[in-house]
């Protein structure tokens, strides 16, 4: 379930899990643990998904499992896969091969990450058409599929995988005395 919507994510969150949950006739206490996309994304988005996955998690005592934004926008599947999110100036990417970060995420020019791709694989992402080239596969997707990113979650550890946030950049908010948020 997506709502578009401009402003109020923060306050949309808890009443849309609500209404999932309800629709899928599923009790919280069914649930097994909880999954997020940590990043890369933008500093409110991340931090608003981040808090609300914590909070659910501690109130219902079960684990949080984080997931790159990149593997969950990779998809799930053999062959090459990555994703990419970004600007047209530079993206965040990764490929996967199977589980695996054949190359990590991590912030690159559009010709680096271009030429990171190899031949026959299948780039996934918002940011994916900028590295459309002969011998890529290109699928322009707006968000990670949340049955996907459920999945990828399901066999991680909770310990290993913590809700650690990868933000695409800093924070434009100063705290007093001009440090940064965390």
């Amino acid at each position: 379930m997506s709502e578009p919507m401009e402003r109020g994510h923060a306050e949309r969150l808890a009443p849309l899990v609500e209404e999932l949950m309800r629709g899928a006739g599923v009790a919280f206490d069914a649930v097994d643990r909880i999954a997020v996309t940590v990043g890369p994304g933008s500093f409110t988005g991340v931090r608003v998904g981040l808090s609300f996955a914590r909070g659910l998690a501690l109130a219902l005592g079960k684990p949080c499992v984080g997931v790159s934004t990149l593997e969950a926008l990779a998809g799930e599947g053999g062959g090459l896969r990555g994703g990419a999110v970004g600007s047209a100036a530079d993206v965040f990417f990764a490929l996967y091969d199977g589980g695996d970060a054949r190359v990590p995420p991590g912030r690159f020019t559009i010709d680096e990450a271009r030429a990171l791709a190899p031949e026959g694989a299948s780039i996934h992402g918002p940011a994916a058409g900028l590295l459309a080239r002969p011998g890529l596969s290109i699928l322009e997707a707006a968000h990670a599929d949340p049955v996907v990113l459920a999945r990828i979650a399901a066999g991680r550890d909770p310990d290993a995988h913590p809700p650690a946030p990868q933000y695409l950049r800093a924070p434009d908010a100063k705290l007093p005395g001009g440090l940064t948020p965390p």
